[in-house]
């Protein structure tokens, strides 16, 4: 068989890598004393492979690793002489004797020299693909994946896909080769991965799994491959253990895979297992698995038990069981108190990357025990100083800068120094991030340290821009961006991202127009070349979309209260698409995109029938349970603003209004003046003639929070409160069966009543003074409720225009007596 020099170079590699791994194998191989000459000329003499698997049999107790390869290579040469080779090879792949010297293999291939080794393998995979996918298995299971030999059957995988028909042992090849394949042949594998899924039986739960692992191993969520193996695993909850629970539900919390079905059916499942589980290993899998996602009554029971095993854990486990604490959002004290005396006892063992984990965890859970953060930071320290992988580096300054003594010496900063050109832009946003940090946090250091940490800034500016700048290809730059926030991008690297985008921007089709379109709302930069590239894409190529991409699409124009030039037949084809899959998608997700379209004034009919009925808010009720307090009350927020946002702009629907005692709970907690308002209101006092013109902090019906109100009389002449019959801040009932009068009708006749809103940063895009979707919908809703709306933006406050006490009082008196009604 003619061979690779690159192969053989690699296979005698490996052979080197197992002679250090199994010395003692190794020494037999060598000092064996039989002969093998007598059984190969024995075998060179068979005729047909009758012949051959007679042979196997009567010698399989004595056949060394240079006879098995032997037998592979003289049934090639036999199958070679064949006029139908299909028929024949499935003859030879299920003789029992082809089964006996497969394992015979398997069993000895730690002895193998490069040349038998390549032999099998090539042979291996002319007759069953099975066969391969077992052998890559015993490769997987020492941890060979970055092995030539993994290579050299990615290799035989790759010039075999076209006609690999059995996705079982296709699948568990994707996941053993995942580590060493090209984007291309990534997306080849899940190409061929979809057209061979309805081959397989609905009961095959092992391969939905080897596919969904493969999808997190490549980091690809991959929506419709994934929707096919979740139909597998809820056709199949009853018969899933606690590990292939615990494993689905990791892939899919990485992959941000959301299925409400298989939680709720997973959780009842865990929820039984808890009286059986009592030994630490398989109660911490479960605390893991269930914890996130149980009831209170399941929570307390699951820290009370953990509580008693505590002392048991390992490191691993203890670790295993801060992240899912992090997850509940669960500070119970007396738990982290027990955990992280475990982690300190381990403390020397753990990786970079788990020690970030621990640090970023007990921070989440406002830990504090010095003596264990000296001991973490130490430990850093040290990591730091001896290492010189990029990614490492990074992890690590990441770590040290969310403790509570950030400080960062010079050995540290020149060691960021040392990686720099070898960054890609995740290690570099993050070095950026941390060095910003520091400079917040390191008063102590501020006269020696900032000059040098700004220099280091600008170096990471330097080397974000060059690697932006070279780059030749969207698809490399998406994978970057997979992990990337966009607003934690320094704001010079922003723009040169965005213009990279653009300048890639006819590569934007059906299949990253959603990744592109996360990344985008995640920056709070407008750019109107790459919204109208996204809208055009999704109009376009709308049947290739998936219909769940569609809510990541929309989102960039919401946040950015955006409306393309198409807008109507964007948004009217996004939602037509989705409209068949309303009543399978997850209940938040389609919260989330009501709301988004509410603040792009566009409020299908459709969607919100199905939002506002009995039925959907009582599955969202159960899917808030499962999620995390902080995130449930994203959601419930959401929901608030969109039906608030419905019963003002779409009365005609006749939703009612449901969240008075929601928001009366969510607003006892708002809070007094930052300093900037206190100075505002301080001059409103005086343009308007007293304190007792202008109210702060007013709650509107349908509560809307106003930075500063007052009113004025048809002359324009302010009125105190407490002249006429308004108690500014009392909410009035408004019961669901009739529409709100506006708050404008109690006025005097002829008066007005004004809100000034302060506009921050965030209420602002960052490249232009342009507000943002909820500020530009609150903008809306005040005006309905009869208010005129003066809007104050923190850039145009802070402007050498407005430097002194004069320029700002005049500003504000021409806003309110004059007839500048927004002053962005």
């Amino acid at each position: 068989m003619k061979k690779t020099p690159v192969f053989l170079e690699s296979l005698v590699t490996n052979m080197l890598r197992l002679r250090a791994i199994c010395p003692f194998s190794w020494r037999v191989f060598q000092f064996r004393p039989i002969s093998c000459e007598p059984l190969i000329i024995q075998m060179n003499k068979c005729t047909d492979e009758e012949q051959m698997f007679g042979f196997i049999e009567r010698n399989k107790a004595i056949l060394s690793e240079k006879q098995v390869g032997c037998a592979f290579d003289m049934l090639w040469k036999l199958q070679k002489q064949k006029t139908s080779l299909l028929k024949n090879a499935e003859y030879v792949r299920d003789h029992p004797q082809f089964l006996t010297l497969h394992n015979l293999a398997t069993n000895k291939f730690k002895l193998m020299n490069d040349d038998t080794l390549v032999n099998v393998l090539y042979v291996t995979q002319q007759f069953d693909i099975k066969l391969l996918s077992e052998f890559s298995s015993c490769l997987a299971d020492q941890h060979l994946y970055f092995s030539p030999l993994m290579g050299k059957i990615a290799d035989i995988v790759h010039r075999n896909l076209e006609t690999t028909q059995d996705l079982s042992s296709l699948s568990v090849l994707m996941v053993n080769i995942s580590s060493l394949i090209s984007r291309h042949f990534q997306q080849q594998l899940v190409n061929k991965t979809e057209l061979l899924f309805d081959t397989i039986d609905s009961s095959e739960v092992n391969v939905a799994k080897s596919i969904a692992k493969f999808l997190r191993n490549v980091r690809y969520r991959y929506q419709p491959l994934l929707e096919r193996c979740n139909n597998v695993f809820l056709s199949n909850v009853d018969h899933l253990d606690l590990d292939s629970i615990s494993k689905i539900l990791s892939v899919y919390k990485f992959l941000q895979f959301n299925s409400f079905e298989f939680i709720i059916m997973a959780k009842k499942k865990l929820t039984e297992m808890i009286p059986l589980c009592n030994h630490p290993a398989s109660f911490v899998k479960l605390f893991v698995a269930l914890g996130p996602i149980a009831g209170p009554e399941e929570k307390k029971q699951l820290k009370s038990t953990m509580l008693l095993m505590s002392e048991d854990l390992t490191g691993e486990q203890a670790l295993a069981v801060l992240g899912a604490m992090g997850d509940m959002e669960s500070r119970n004290s007396c738990l982290i108190k027990r955990v992280t005396s475990v982690l300190h006892k381990h403390l020397d063992g753990y990786k970079p990357l788990e020690l970030l984990k621990i640090t970023q965890e007990l921070t989440f859970l406002h830990f504090q025990r010095k003596e264990f953060f000296a001991k973490l930071r130490e430990l850093l320290l040290s990591y730091l100083k001896n290492s010189f992988i990029p990614t490492e580096v990074s992890v690590l300054v990441r770590a040290i800068s969310l403790l509570p003594s950030p400080h960062l010496d010079e050995v540290g900063i020149s060691r960021i120094e040392a990686v720099l050109p070898q960054c890609d832009l995740n290690n570099l946003s993050s070095f950026a991030t941390s060095v910003l940090r520091w400079i917040q946090h390191d008063h102590m250091y501020l006269d020696n340290m900032t000059a040098k940490q700004l220099k280091l800034l600008q170096k990471l500016d330097h080397y974000g821009r060059q690697r932006l700048q070279h780059s030749n290809s969207l698809d490399l730059l998406r994978k970057e961006l997979k992990s990337l926030k966009g607003n934690t991008f320094p704001e010079s690297l922003l723009e040169e991202m965005i213009a990279t985008l653009q300048h890639f921007m006819d590569d934007i089709n059906y299949i990253n127009v959603g990744e592109i379109a996360s990344f985008i709302s995640s920056t709070d930069y407008l750019s109107t070349l790459l919204l109208d590239r996204i809208a055009s894409v999704a109009v376009q190529q709308i049947e290739k979309i998936h219909p769940f991409t569609i809510p990541a699409i929309i989102r960039p124009f919401s946040v950015l209260n955006y409306d393309p030039p198409q807008r109507d037949e964007f948004l009217g084809t996004c939602v037509q698409h989705l409209n068949s899959y309303l009543g399978i998608l997850d209940p938040f997700i389609l919260v989330f995109l009501g709301f988004s379209l509410a603040t792009l004034e566009y409020f299908p009919e459709d969607l919100l029938k199905a939002i506002f009925n009995i039925k959907f808010l009582a599955r969202l009720d159960s899917q808030l349970e499962i999620l995390s307090p902080s995130r449930s009350a994203r959601v419930q927020f959401h929901l608030m603003e969109l039906n608030r946002s419905v019963c003002l702009e779409c009365p005609e629907f006749q939703i009612p209004w449901f969240h008075d005692r929601f928001c009366q709970q969510y607003n006892k907690g708002i809070g007094g003046m930052d300093g900037t308002q206190q100075q505002i209101f301080k001059m409103l006092a005086e343009v308007l003639g007293g304190i007792n013109c202008v109210k702060a902090s007013v709650l509107t019906p349908y509560y809307h929070k106003v930075d500063f109100e007052c009113i004025l009389d048809k002359r324009k002449k302010p009125l105190p409160y407490g002249s006429h019959n308004i108690a500014l801040g009392q909410l009035p009932e408004m019961p669901w069966e009739s529409n709100i009068e506006i708050v404008g009708s109690r006025l005097p006749p002829g008066a007005e009543r004004i809100a000034l809103e302060f506009l921050d940063s965030k209420a602002l895009c960052r490249n232009i003074p342009h507000m943002k979707g909820k500020s530009a919908m609150k903008k809306r809703h005040l005006e309905i409720l009869g208010y005129r709306v003066i809007q104050i933006s923190q850039f145009e406050w802070n402007s050498m225009a407005l430097s002194t006490k004069d320029a700002r009082m005049d500003y504000l008196r021409e806003c309110i007596f004059g007839e500048v009604k927004s002053c962005l």
